[in-house]
């Protein structure tokens, strides 16, 4: 007898506080261990500058890891919480510098507006530091009523990200 049907899902990881290829390596081991969820892959580091805050913000480390999950989207958003908790996130300011920022991305080709809880991801579409990380991994990822990754990268080429 098989498991619950498992949905490919795509994490958006970000970190400009602390050791963020550390708190990267942890992220990845907790949500490699939560139920029903198997990691099937993980961009490179990506750096990246701070979008829409003050120059004062430290550079972010980003990435962008595929899982296969039973989980629904907000028991899976509420794992992800718990991980940002353990790893030292605080929340003290919205977009204030953080120790680690898990974000679900997509959850299969769901489309969910809900207080907390917005699949796809608001403004993913328009940010390098998400699109170019899950290029690297997904690069014919659709992303419901925006496009196919590749074709949304394109039309952000201009904002800078370099690999690690």
């Amino acid at each position: 007898m098989s498991g619950p049907a498992r949905i490919r899902a795509y994490i958006a990881f970000g970190a400009n506080l602390g050791e963020p290829a550390q708190a990267f390596q942890l992220a990845l081991e907790r949500i490699a261990a939560l139920p029903a969820t198997q990691v099937a892959a993980c961009s490179s580091l990506y750096h990246t500058a701070p979008v829409g805050v003050a120059d004062d913000h430290p550079d972010y480390i980003n990435a962008v890891i595929a899982v296969d999950t039973a989980l629904a989207p907000r028991a899976l958003l509420d794992a992800l919480l718990a991980i940002e908790h353990e790893g030292g996130r605080t929340r003290p300011a919205q977009l204030a510098p953080r120790t680690m920022d898990l974000d679900v991305l997509l959850h299969g080709d769901a489309v969910i507006d809900e207080p907390g809880l917005v699949v796809p991801h608001p403004r993913m579409h328009e940010r390098a530091f998400v699109l170019q990380p899950l290029a690297e991994i997904a690069p014919d990822a659709e992303i419901p009523g925006r496009g196919r990754v590749l074709a949304l990268l394109a039309g952000i080429r201009g904002q800078a990200i370099v690999r690690l």
